[in-house]
């Protein structure tokens, strides 16, 4: 069964302990203990070892010497009580020129994700949201003066107004239509050829995440859905830059497209013995997400429906 605390990217959190946030010298003092564990991260990308299938570079205290003056995030505490931080380092750093030359690399978040242990992908997941948080809210949304980061990277608040901002989370539906034993994918013109996936789109004010799912399908598809029959599947954070996608499958009325050629080039029906072939690669004519996306999962949960 899909489940979404296992799901890529939220698996083995560590506890965030939040009630250290506000506590300015315990969160000095855990800096520069001899087991705290700080992840780097520039312009998005995680600082990884060498090689293709890698881990996190976890430095101790001496992170604090890598790029003085970075913006710091507390993550939390692993189970036995260390201190977990990410740093956020200048676009410009310079790699070569730094303390931690020839110990890593800087990489694309997507690819670094894909093959990192499960606690350090969470972790650079929830860093990775974070900091370009920070970097599109150095403003008050209020009476427009710079803000400054408080509670330990999980809060901006304005020196003027008093004004607080918090980071933001955008619920995005992901889902697929179904009727009759088939299943609706689609694919949007940027995407390589042959890639299929879920259909998706962001919640809106004033409506459920359900009632999203079946907009969007009509609006990108044309198929008209009941969102009282969603199913929930399991939900996962996505940090591109801050969204929470929700997995759902909703009951078509009809097989009948009208395709919105602004959301997606094409999009077509297949049934469960097709969709099992696009998810394993044996498909011959088209391909889906990896088991990272949660549009995989959905996939793969639906293909198994009734086994």
């Amino acid at each position: 069964m899909t489940n979404s605390n296992d799901m890529p990217l939220a698996a083995k959190p560590i506890d965030r302990a939040a009630h250290r946030r506000t506590d300015d010298t315990w969160l000095e003092d855990a800096m520069k203990r001899e087991d705290v564990l700080v992840l780097l991260m520039r312009n998005g990308e995680p600082f990884v070892h060498f090689g293709r299938e890698s881990a996190l570079v976890w430095l101790g205290p001496e992170a604090a010497r890598v790029s003085p003056g970075s913006p710091q995030l507390f993550l939390g505490e692993d189970k036995s009580g260390t201190p977990v931080f990410a740093l956020d380092l200048p676009e410009k750093f310079d790699l070569d020129a730094s303390l931690i030359a020839g110990t890593g690399e800087f990489r694309d978040f997507r690819a670094a994700a894909a093959s990192i242990p499960a606690m350090d992908a969470n972790c650079a997941s929830t860093a990775r949201s974070i900091f370009l948080w920070h970097q599109s809210h150095r403003y008050c949304s209020k009476c427009g003066s710079q803000s400054a980061t408080v509670e330990a990277g999980w809060k901006r608040q304005c020196p003027e107004c008093g004004a607080e901002h918090f980071p933001r989370t955008d619920p995005v539906a992901i889902m697929l239509a179904e009727k009759d034993g088939l299943a609706l994918v689609g694919r949007q013109k940027f995407w390589p050829p042959g890639f299929y996936s879920c259909l998706a789109g962001f919640c809106e004010p004033g409506e459920t995440i359900e009632q999203a799912a079946a907009r969007e399908i009509f609006e990108e598809a044309g198929v008209i859905t009941d969102a009282a029959s969603a199913e929930y599947i399991a939900c996962q954070p996505w940090p591109f830059p801050s969204s929470l996608m929700v997995g759902l499958i909703l009951e078509a009325e009809s097989f009948d497209l009208t395709i919105d050629e602004k959301e997606l080039e094409t999009a077509r029906w297949v049934s469960r013995d097709e969709m099992k072939s696009i998810l394993d690669g044996t498909h011959g004519e088209i391909f889906g997400p990896p088991p990272m996306a949660i549009a995989h999962h959905i996939m793969k949960a639906w293909s198994q429906k009734g086994h």
